[in-house]
């Protein structure tokens, strides 16, 4: 079994709030891809879950309802290997990375600010200074 789905911090997912489904996978495998089960499909009912605090449930809710099947369940998939063990795995660290930056908290707001007085006027030196060494090394004009 693949390591336990850590999300942040402590809060583990544990085995028994995933639901695995296994099927034929497209893609490489040459015979071998018509006779074992190498697709897989993670299925986690995220409204329901006991393993994620109430706020964090809610955040990823909120973030994750486009992904949701009926408002509920978050479903992730993995093929791109010829092993289900690995496809496992990916599908695994998949969820994982999701529901991290689903319950991660919202980014502190932004506090506008000015430019001090000094970094102004540096600033428009420094232009002043750019254009008079470009207007030098133009050629004077002919009228």
């Amino acid at each position: 079994m693949p390591e336990p789905i850590r999300v942040r911090g402590s809060v583990v997912v544990p085995d028994t709030e995933l639901v695995w489904r296994f099927s034929r996978s497209s893609g490489p495998g040459g015979q071998h891809v018509n006779t074992s089960d190498s697709k897989v499909e993670l299925r986690f009912d995220l409204a329901a879950s006991k393993a994620l605090p109430e706020v964090w449930r809610r955040r990823a809710v909120e973030r994750l309802a486009n992904r949701l099947v009926d408002g509920r369940v978050l479903v992730v998939q993995a093929s791109e290997y010829r092993s289900q063990w690995r496809n496992r795995e990916a599908a695994a660290a998949r969820l994982a990375a999701l529901l991290t930056e689903a319950c991660a908290p919202p980014p502190k707001a932004r506090r506008a600010t000015r430019p001090s007085r000094g970094m102004v006027e540096r600033r428009l030196s420094n232009k002043r200074q750019r254009s008079e060494l470009k207007q030098g090394r133009r050629a004077p004009r002919q009228d």
